[in-house]
């Protein structure tokens, strides 16, 4: 069986994705993965302390570099989403800059990006999300998402500005928040907009409950993963996003 590294670069204080993300891939039957992972100093979900945790970004691509990884992953979404419209493709392409002048050929993916990817794929023109961050954070989430052509519907702000405490949110706090969205004319719903707010536990109850395709930042990284390294999308368990080779359409 082949092994791929798959590279994290996270908020100092995020504890989730680096939990989350190998339980979602060490479900596929084709592969071995490890993971290796580089940290940004970031505690709290602010617009200054996302901007300082950003300018340690290219210390950490060096340092994952380093162990020759197969893709690498910048791991917090709203960071991205906050700077401006199009961030991800900015921050992606300068990931691969930086790496490619040391003759790397990773690939680079985000958070950010991964979620506008895989909302895509699924055919999803509107979505309902759920997010921990404080409301003008969230709101710039929500323009982020409209401003790639996707309609928000709904949304959530549980509105939890310390980093730790987001990875310890109650996943029926998430469920609640979900519950009680209008997802009348959603064709897809996030249930955690954010790779730190642990929601894998329920994805699955939730798409079984609620009955529209339940995405993650989490299983939307995961997606891409293995679309980036050209693997079988075949993950039971995790929402019909993973479920098989080809993605649902809404």
């Amino acid at each position: 069986m082949p092994t791929k590294r798959i590279g994290l670069i996270v908020p100092s204080s995020n504890v989730t994705v680096e939990t989350e993300m190998p339980r979602i891939l060490a479900r596929s039957e084709d592969v071995e993965f490890t993971f290796h992972a580089s940290r940004m100093r970031m505690q709290a979900v602010t617009p200054a302390g996302l901007a300082a945790m950003n300018a340690q970004r290219e210390r950490c691509v060096i340092e994952i570099g380093d162990a020759g990884v197969d893709a690498v992953l910048y791991a917090c979404l709203v960071a991205i989403m906050a700077t401006g419209p199009g961030e991800h493709k900015n921050v992606e392409f300068a990931v691969a800059e930086q790496l490619a002048t040391g003759g790397s050929t990773t690939k680079v993916l985000s958070s950010a990006g991964a979620l506008v990817q895989a909302l895509r794929e699924t055919g999803a023109q509107r979505v309902a999300l759920v997010m921990p961050y404080m409301r003008p954070l969230a709101e710039q989430v929500v323009a982020y998402i409209e401003n790639e052509g996707i309609e928000v519907v709904d949304w959530r702000a549980l509105e939890v500005a310390d980093n730790i405490e987001v990875g310890c949110i109650p996943p029926e706090r998430v469920m609640d928040a979900a519950r009680s969205l209008d997802r009348s004319r959603a064709d897809a719903l996030v249930l955690s907009c954010c790779v730190q707010m642990p929601s894998l536990s329920i994805v699955q109850a939730a798409e079984n409950e609620l009955g529209l395709p339940i995405l993650s930042a989490a299983t939307a990284g995961a997606y891409s993963i293995l679309r980036a390294l050209q693997l079988p999308v075949n993950i039971p368990g995790a929402g019909s996003l993973l479920r098989a080779d080809a993605p649902v359409t809404a």
